[in-house]
């Protein structure tokens, strides 16, 4: 007999039990489905047995881990239905191309369309999957039986992610006959995924999932026709520069090509940065240029380069920042943990912001604000401004979008954007980067040489980060003028260089250390790349280091 302590519980079992069999004594205790186990602090799925004493622990769909080992099992139960439904082969053509909300839009290859007919008999057959409770076989294949198998399959995009991984195995997943290789960990049946939906949508198909913080209910699914355009529009830069995997992405860097790479993408994103300082000429009222986006998006460098844009048009933009307008720290609201909530409105003394704006308006000399985040207080050090005819106020906030912001203020006399890091490269079809983890890396190598915080410390607030972003900037992204996407496709190999000696330093002890794995097992999908050929006004400077702008 094997010796478990389980909660405060010493149990003893019999050795080769599954944790999937001590999961089910204890889910009555939990309010949510668990989903994985750590053992000894390592995590394990639940088909994995028992061979030595330890100490388990439980991980439900509402923690980030488990969250993330559903979605992905949703996907490979959406692939197997696919290539029942569409036939043999089919699902190797689909991307997962990136996520609306809690959905997440998949389309077929070439210029294959899903009829609603398809996607209905793929949705029941999901449903049938699900209700005969089919295993997820997991199983280690040596690398070269695995590019066999990716060949065999036409998983050309699998091929190449492959040929750069120095591991002698590689993990496959299994299902009904269905073959398919998964970044993360994987449920072990599909009667674990009750909770989804299919329906068609813009030629494909969306996967709607439930959010982590309610896993037994799908989440509400708002289209958000802005934001699906620019992302098909990062899918379109990828496909013009022949890289919309990491494998792709390796071949260019390993063929010397990747200098070449670095200016086209620097070039796009420049040609859209002048066609937003082109709408804002064209619309001549224009006087508050409202910037707005989630954390490490890239504001800062983008404001400066449109302002730069702005000033070829005969206009001269000054930079304002509405984290100059905080309240003081006194009267700053607190979250539910007792810390300050800089996140939220009120913490915006919004009364005056929209005071000073409309008696800049009205052309009155303005004395502005600035915010002492030392003592906490705002100051006022003589910064005075008065608008003339050419001049144009660029404002950069994360409540920038939030119409309560500028409410006195008339809409013609407001241009909003909405910045985000909005993830234009896969790891494979069906494997998709989020864009949250991109802007993870870049805030955690930027924090660290910014501010001399630990990658740990940047991990432990991401949540709350989130859920202000959540709350403040999300909801009111389809209400701007112009959207940016300031991801740049060849980023993360270059911050791999930053980040993995971060990652590295957070040791076995600490919370943040799974996510810290997660996040190095990630990196090593990518060939690395010196920052030498990173331009000095690229947004990508915003966060190593170098920028020609105060960023």
């Amino acid at each position: 007999m094997i010796k478990v302590f389980i909660n405060g519980d010493e149990k003893r079992y019999n050795e080769g039990i599954s944790f999937e069999q001590i999961a089910f004594e204890y889910q009555e205790r939990y309010d949510n489905l668990i989903a994985l186990v750590t053992e000894n602090g390592k995590i394990r799925e639940l088909h994995k047995t028992l061979r030595k004493d330890c100490e388990l622990s439980f991980i439900t769909l509402s923690d980030g881990i488990g969250h993330k080992a559903y979605v992905r099992s949703a996907v490979m139960l959406l692939m197997a239905a696919i290539e029942q439904v569409i036939g043999p082969q089919a699902a190797e053509t689909v991307t997962v191309s990136f996520s609306i909300g809690h959905g997440y839009y998949c389309s077929l290859g070439g210029d294959r369309k899903l009829s609603e007919s398809d996607v209905k008999a793929i949705n029941r057959e999901m449903n049938e999957m699900v209700a005969e409770d089919i295993p997820i076989v997991k199983k280690s294949y040596p690398m070269e039986e695995a590019l066999a198998l990716f060949k065999e399959r036409n998983m050309a995009d699998k091929e190449k992610l492959f040929r750069f991984r120095r591991s002698s195995a590689v993990n496959i997943y299994c299902l009904n006959g269905y073959y398919d290789y998964y970044y993360g960990f994987m449920l072990p049946s599909t009667g674990y995924i009750k909770f989804f939906d299919v329906f068609a949508f813009e030629g494909g198909l969306m996967l709607l999932l439930p959010e982590q913080s309610d896993p037994n209910k799908i989440a509400f699914f708002e289209p958000r026709e802005k934001l699906f355009n620019t992302l098909m529009q990062a899918e379109e830069w990828g496909r013009k520069m022949g890289v919309t995997t990491v494998g792709d992405l390796n071949n260019v860097i390993c063929r010397g090509e990747i200098n070449d790479m670095i200016l086209v993408q620097e070039a796009l994103q420049e040609r859209r940065i002048g066609e937003i300082a082109q709408d804002i000429v064209n619309r001549s009222d224009v006087k508050f240029v409202m910037i707005a986006g989630p954390s490490s998006s890239g504001k800062t460098t983008f404001s400066h380069r449109l302002a730069i844009q702005l000033k070829s048009y005969g206009l001269t933009p000054h930079p304002i920042g509405l984290d100059d307008y905080f309240v003081n720290r006194e009267h700053t609201p607190r979250d539910e943990n007792g810390d300050y909530n800089y996140e939220c409105l009120e913490a915006i003394d919004v009364a005056q912001f929209n005071q000073d704006m409309s008696d800049l308006l009205a052309g009155h000399l303005v004395e502005l604000p600035s915010f002492n985040f030392l003592t906490g207080r705002r100051e006022y050090r003589g910064k005075r401004k008065k608008l003339g005819s050419d001049d144009i106020l660029v404002i950069e906030g994360i409540h920038g979008l939030n119409p309560q912001t500028s409410v006195s203020l008339p809409e013609e006399s407001k241009y909003k954007i909405y910045i985000s890091a909005l993830t234009g490269l896969n790891v494979d079809g069906h494997n998709r980067i989020p864009t949250t983890d991109s802007r993870l890396l870049r805030r955690m190598v930027r924090d660290a040489r910014t501010r001399g915080a630990s990658a740990g410390r940047t991990i432990q607030m991401w949540p709350s980060v989130r859920r202000g972003e959540e709350l403040n900037i999300f909801p009111f992204q389809e209400g701007a003028d112009a959207m940016f996407n300031s991801v740049l496709i060849y980023e993360l190999a270059v911050l791999k260089q930053y980040a993995e000696p971060l990652l590295f330093q957070i040791s076995k002890e600490e919370a943040e250390y799974h996510e810290a794995k997660r996040l190095l097992k990630f990196l090593e999908y990518f060939v690395g790349v010196s920052s030498e050929g990173v331009p000095n006004n690229s947004i990508c400077r915003e966060f190593i280091g170098g920028s020609i702008f105060h960023a």
